[in-house]
């Protein structure tokens, strides 16, 4: 019987192997290096080729309405459209507007949560952008305290 040490260590080794031999999908190399260095929401979407985006319901982002830590704000995003290829979360006032982006298929639930480094009060913004190059979001506004004391 292997131990957790030893399973942690092949697994290490065949990743290495699958990665340099090339095996990985393309769509695990995929990596929109405009996109993260983009410096507003509108430039973040010319990166990936997404249109103008449009107010949605069907998209949601939950987070806090009050974070006291901006260094870590749990932040989720999620849709109920069909078709979606990328979500994307966004905050407007950081010095990189792109936070993640999640590549998505038919068989991945586009529902998602992560952490977010806050810099000050900002809205926050889901994008859903579909196969045909649609963009749908939803935003909500994170102030952050500084401190923790409420100021």
């Amino acid at each position: 019987m292997k131990n957790r040490r030893q399973i942690l260590a092949q697994s290490a080794a065949l990743a290495g192997l699958v990665a340099t031999a090339g095996w990985l999908p393309a769509t695990a190399l995929a990596y929109s290096k405009d996109a993260f260095d983009a410096k507003s929401v509108a430039d973040a979407l010319k990166a990936v080729g997404a249109g103008a985006p449009v107010e949605s319901k069907d998209v949601t982002i939950t987070g806090p309405d009050i974070a006291e830590n901006g260094a870590v704000v749990p932040l989720s995003v999620a849709t109920t459209l069909g078709g979606v290829k990328q979500l994307m979360l966004l905050v407007e006032k950081n010095p990189n507007a792109v936070v993640a982006i999640f590549n998505t298929s038919e068989f991945v639930e586009p529902n998602f949560t992560t952490r977010a480094k806050l810099g000050q009060s900002s809205d926050v913004y889901a994008i859903a952008i579909m196969n045909d190059g649609k963009a749908f979001f939803a935003k909500k506004e994170v102030k952050v305290t500084l401190g923790g004391c409420g100021g």
